[in-house]
């Protein structure tokens, strides 16, 4: 019988071993894990730029918005002040003195022996400043009001009474102008005709006469 002898037993084995040897397997083990770990933070540092640049957009979206949002309101605030300027520009193109309609009351108004000399009217214009809302001792608050103007106006009437009693058709004179349809539709009451001046009697070519002024107010209007 055939006895066979493995010369490279002794080197076989001593190889086996250190394929075996622990600490190489610790190594693999430990080189693995690092690898692992790099992967993981590679992961996550491409995860934190990737917010980063969402939040950038994000913030930049935001920007946007809040720049728009702002040109909204501006734009706004500027549609309602040209709003209420042209609202109160029509109001006064609307309410204002006509002089052509006055002109032709005037031509309406007429009594025996009372000549209109001349007319003049005082439309004056009053700035209202702003009154801004604010909070008494109670936290009520207070509202307050836009600046307004106030309109004044008075038509002066000059006029001569050369009747046989001067000064005699001076209250029927003031009821014809009272009563004018022009007139009960801009005055609020009779009372707004008054006599402001009168003259004493005055002679021309040897016939008495008198001189008389007549106010007509209009009521204030604030707009």
């Amino acid at each position: 019988m055939a006895i066979r002898i493995n010369l490279l037993a002794e080197a076989q084995m001593l190889e086996e071993l250190r394929r075996r040897d622990p600490v190489k397997r610790a190594i693999w083990v430990g080189v693995f894990l690092v690898f692992l770990m790099f992967a993981w933070w590679s992961s996550i540092w491409a995860k934190r730029m990737w917010a980063k640049g969402e939040l950038t957009r994000v913030q930049n979206q935001l920007t946007t918005r809040t720049n728009e949002f702002a040109q909204a309101l501006d734009n706004q605030k500027k549609l309602n002040e040209i709003t209420s300027k042209l609202g109160a520009l029509q109001q006064l193109a609307t309410n204002r003195l006509l002089y052509g309609t006055l002109l032709n009351a005037l031509q309406q108004t007429t009594v025996d022996d009372v000549q209109l000399l001349r007319f003049r009217t005082d439309q004056n214009f009053s700035y209202n400043e702003e009154i801004k809302p604010k909070t008494n001792a109670s936290d009520r608050v207070i509202p307050g009001k836009p600046a307004s103007m106030t309109e004044k106006i008075v038509v002066t009437l000059d006029a001569r009474d050369t009747g046989a009693d001067p000064g005699g058709q001076i209250n029927k004179f003031k009821r014809v102008i009272a009563d004018a349809p022009y007139f009960q539709s801009v005055l609020n009451n009779s009372n707004d005709v008054r006599l402001a001046s009168l003259s004493p009697p005055q002679f021309v070519d040897g016939k008495p006469f008198v001189q008389f002024t007549i106010e007509c107010r209009y009521p204030e209007r604030t707009r």
